[in-house]
């Protein structure tokens, strides 16, 4: 058994640390902020409370398997709501659906929306699912190390047709709807991995599928207690995690690691160096590898945010959980955000009221609104005046929140840079823009023996299902490497 040194505490670096443990090696985790989770992050404010980070869990079960390993379970340790609706849309030439937690009932939803295409939404759901299938006993399966093992996963040369890496996600949604309403809609889950539907490939169509056989989830207490919980069965696990203890350097003797540097000047002797680290910052400025970072610059960042925290007076009818308003022009906004790096005039605006789920959420009579419109990644804007047009769009919108405020709070992608070290402010890490992208990615082996990646910046991304798959790759690899 090894000494492990996990540097970071967000979800990738405990789903690696649990499994290990339960694995019987030594484990120490080192956090540089007060807190673990990463970006499963909470902001509260004068007895509100908002998620900041992932606002919705999909795919539990992943999370189930994992405490498993630890002789406790997801529903021992987080109380889940599956919501219903899923997500509610709107358009501004008029028209809304509901995802519900029914697929029957989404398809019906989104025949009374546009007559004739629930059975395209079928068909459509039917595609992800195939997606689906191949994904998990394939490229999710390990690393995605060009190989004997990746050719093994694969069963057939029919499964890279299945999971249509080459086609745009864009380009499949054109083919299966004819109203662009429903383009949009399915564009949409690009943004699931900070990705344009312009450029991210048709793979991508899984996702739809994935909530509506899987379920959408609210965590009662906020996103922030699935982070709880990963940290409590650390501990009761025999995780050692350390907070306030930042990594200064990785350090190396010739082609293996030998443990890690704290600025204090505290040294951790160790075999295993698992880092939950953006890959550019790692090779960057704590195992500086000029080779290692220009291939992790290769991998292009994903999409930025800029959020807008509200807490607001009174209720707001006709309203839902999750929300979702489109622009007129979905392709001007992702021209302005992906080819011209600049903010979006007109933005899709994504909004999280858990305080409808949940009470504790917000105070009596009031609500707790998170607000995101994306941004591309390493540029700064006048927050007020952008935040000034997030609010007046979505007033146009039909939803006017600005006599009921009673603070906002805003978070730009520069604030994102500084809060996780993550360059540009990516949210995701990685995007999956162009159909090289899951193989341009930092591979979850590192430059050194006894080194590891888990997290967004390497495979297989960003989200809260894929880094908790990244933290299993890690531990078989671990194995699979005689530690």
């Amino acid at each position: 058994m090894a000494d492990v040194i996990v540097i970071g505490a967000g979800v990738g670096g405990l789903a690696a640390a649990l499994r290990l443990r339960a694995a019987g090696h030594r484990v120490r985790v080192l956090e540089r902020r007060a807190h673990i989770g990463g970006k499963l992050d909470v902001r509260q404010r004068d007895g509100f409370c908002f998620d900041i980070g992932p606002s919705l869990l999909t795919l539990p079960s992943l999370f189930d398997d994992l405490l498993r390993g630890c002789s406790t379970s997801l529903a021992d340790e987080v109380d889940l709501v599956r919501l219903d609706p899923q997500i509610r849309h709107w358009w501004p030439g008029g028209g809304t659906f509901d995802s519900r937690n029914d697929p029957a009932g989404t398809a019906q939803a989104v025949e009374e929306l546009s007559p004739g295409a629930g059975s395209a939404y079928r068909s459509f759901l039917s595609r992800g699912e195939r997606i689906w299938e191949v994904s998990e006993r394939s490229f999710l399966a390990g690393p995605m190390t060009v190989g004997p093992s990746l050719i093994r996963r694969l069963r057939s040369p029919r499964d890279l047709v299945t999971i249509d890496p080459l086609r745009t996600l864009d380009r499949v949604a054109r083919r299966a709807f004819t109203d662009p309403r429903l383009v949009q809609w399915a564009g949409r889950y690009a943004t699931y991995s900070g990705s344009s539907p312009f450029r991210a490939p048709a793979t991508l169509a899984c996702i739809p599928a994935i909530e509506a056989r899987f379920g959408v989830w609210y965590p009662r207490g906020g996103m922030g207690a699935l982070g709880a919980a990963l940290g409590r069965v650390a501990e009761r696990a025999g995780v050692v995690v350390e907070t306030g203890a930042e990594v200064a350097a990785v350090e190396a003797d010739g082609a293996a690691v030998r443990g890690v540097r704290t600025v204090e000047g505290v040294r951790h002797r160790a075999q295993v160096v698992v880092a939950n680290v953006d890959a550019e910052h790692l090779y960057l400025d704590l195992l500086p590898d000029p080779e290692w970072l220009e291939r992790a610059r290769r991998a292009h960042r994903s999409m930025s945010a800029f959020v807008v925290l509200a807490g607001v007076r009174g209720s707001t009818p006709g309203i839902a959980h999750h929300m979702v308003w489109f622009p007129a022009d979905q392709a001007g906004e992702f021209r302005q955000l992906v080819d011209e790096r600049t903010f979006a005039d007109d933005p899709t605006i994504y909004a999280c009221v858990s305080s409808l789920t949940d009470p504790s959420q917000a105070p009596a009579g009031h609500e707790n609104w998170f607000l995101l419109v994306n941004a591309p990644s390493g540029r700064s804007i006048d927050r007020d005046a952008y935040q000034r047009l997030v609010l007046e769009r979505l007033a146009s919108r039909g939803v006017d929140l600005r006599a009921r405020l009673c603070f906002t709070e805003v978070i730009a992608p520069d604030d994102i840079a500084d809060a996780y070290r993550s360059p540009g402010g990516s949210i995701y890490g990685t995007s999956s823009n162009g159909w090289r992208a899951a193989f341009l990615r930092p591979p979850n082996r590192g430059s050194h023996r006894g080194l590891y990646l888990v997290g967004g910046s390497s495979h297989p991304g960003g989200g809260l299902p894929l880094v908790a798959i990244s933290g299993r790759i890690v531990a078989d690899l671990v194995r699979a490497d005689g530690w």
